[in-house]
């Protein structure tokens, strides 16, 4: 379960400028959002790049410290309790930060075991995350020399190796080819049948049609839709495309 209420991020404009006059103050990157993820559900995160979603799943997995507002995560406090949250976890954002030396194997390993996962369900939980994500014809090689999309796979596998509770995707699919990123979202799907909280950010339409069961759209920081991703299509219009670029253009 995530639950935010009155989110706002705020960051503060530099007191030193190279370009005369420009505006002193705070830009607010997320403002005033509010809304909650439930378990067996994939929440959809919708916007355009630029819209602050990465701030939110940021501050959601305590990269980030709101300004104001609460955020909680399975009832635990990101600021109160960060370290219970991080155990609860798992965070894919683009960038997968992986070490180039080492191969898929080493890699899943030495992630599991900083989650303190006993052998046996670290050999379990690696069977069928390689078996699922196809890893097994190269987890040996290292990953230095892997594709991008083999990359986002041992990516993917680190992040969920310890079988967390919460699972936050950050634009998943980005930069892959269609096969890779079909695979993903399987997985995103098979996330949710476990039982999962599992939120998804994206900016592609096609995922939110095949993906979106609770929706929120999010434009300049700003929340304009909260609901079921079906209440859009009957208040709005069959044409989800359209509406939602009715919407940002409304709101610019």
């Amino acid at each position: 379960m995530i639950k935010l209420i009155n989110v706002t991020k705020e960051y503060l404009k530099p007191t030193k400028s190279l370009i005369p006059f420009s505006n002193k103050g705070s830009i607010k990157a997320v403002d005033n959002i509010s809304f909650s993820c439930s378990p067996s559900k994939i929440f959809t995160l919708l916007g355009p790049n630029g819209a602050g979603k990465t701030t939110t799943l940021r501050m959601i997995a305590t990269i980030l410290k709101p300004t104001s507002g609460e955020i909680k995560v399975c009832n635990n406090d990101v600021l109160d309790s960060p370290e219970i949250v991080r155990k609860k976890i798992g965070f894919l954002t683009g960038n997968t930060g992986l070490y180039d030396r080492l191969t898929p194997n080493e890699m899943i390993d030495y992630f599991a075991r900083l989650n303190q996962i006993d052998e046996q369900k670290l050999f379990q939980n690696k069977l069928e995350l390689f078996d699922l994500l196809e890893i097994n014809e190269f987890k040996n090689q290292r990953i230095g020399t892997l594709s991008t999309g083999m990359k986002q796979k041992v990516s993917i596998a680190r992040t969920i190796i310890h079988d967390p509770d919460v699972i936050i995707f950050d634009e998943p699919t980005s930069g892959l080819d269609i096969l890779t990123a079909k695979n993903i979202l399987e997985l995103i799907k098979s996330c949710k049948e476990k039982g999962k909280t599992v939120i998804f950010s994206t900016h592609r339409m096609s995922e939110v049609r095949m993906l979106a069961e609770d929706l929120a759209i999010i434009h300049k920081g700003k929340m304009l839709f909260n609901n079921t991703f079906q209440h859009f299509i009957s208040e709005y219009s069959e044409d989800f495309e359209n509406e939602f670029l009715k919407l940002m253009e409304a709101n610019n």
